[in-house]
């Protein structure tokens, strides 16, 4: 896993890596406005997870998802977390809480 210092650093990176399309988190599965596609916590995979805080306020806290659907589609998901997440299902925040072994 690389280390990234920044938030626009990470997104950068993984787009270098072929993460280039962007999800957005709902209650029960991840959209892709691009391709317009939902994807259930069935359908992908986290590669990797960075977090990251606010310079000035460490309750500004964002994380970044690394997420390949099993078509093989890869992209990335930015959200906050701590008292900012979003109310989600329970299987999606099961499938969001990466450890190497997923």
């Amino acid at each position: 896993m690389q280390a990234y210092d920044t938030l626009t650093e990470a997104i950068d990176g993984l787009r270098k890596q072929g993460f280039t399309l962007d999800y957005n988190l709902k209650p029960d599965h991840l959209h892709c406005q691009t391709n317009d596609i939902e994807l259930s916590p069935a359908d992908f995979d986290i590669v990797d997870v960075y977090r990251f805080e606010g310079e000035t306020d460490p309750g500004d806290e964002t994380v970044l998802y690394a997420i390949e659907a099993k078509n093989g589609d890869k992209g990335t998901l930015v959200d906050a977390y701590g008292v900012y997440a979003e109310a989600i299902s329970p299987e999606m925040a099961g499938k969001l809480r990466y450890t190497p072994e997923n």
